[in-house]
């Protein structure tokens, strides 16, 4: 891996982790404020899978698999994107919570399809 790789990848794992700790923050006001019990499941799931897969892959056994477990967070970041609207939609949270959620996601999405994008140049050369 090239050096831009590994200093965005550092940037990815930072961003990603205090997003999961925003996840669950959220999961917990949704629960006991909100008293949803299945979207706030939906939401700790997938919007915590993001940083989880990104920590995995440090330790992956290969190229593919490190690959592999940054190609996979995208969907569950933009699964969480979905969460994030639909909880905005039905009034679970307020403009400046989804505008800030929303952001914070949309940076992490362009993170990680940034970085598999280069592996997959660098793999392919």
């Amino acid at each position: 891996m090239g050096e831009g790789t590994s200093r965005e990848k550092s940037v990815l794992e930072e961003k990603s982790y205090r997003f999961s700790i925003r996840i669950v923050r959220l999961s917990q006001y949704l629960r006991d404020k909100k008293k949803d019990f299945v979207l706030q499941r939906q939401i700790l799931r997938s919007g915590t899978a993001i940083g989880a897969l990104v920590s995995e892959a440090k330790f992956a056994q290969s190229r593919a698999d490190f690959l592999n477990k940054l190609t996979i967070a995208p969907k569950e970041a933009n699964e969480t994107r979905y969460w994030i609207n639909l909880l905005y939609d039905t009034d679970f949270l307020n403009a400046a919570m989804h505008r800030s959620l929303s952001s914070d996601i949309d940076e992490i999405i362009s993170l990680l399809v940034s970085i598999t994008k280069k592996l997959k140049t660098t793999s392919n050369s």
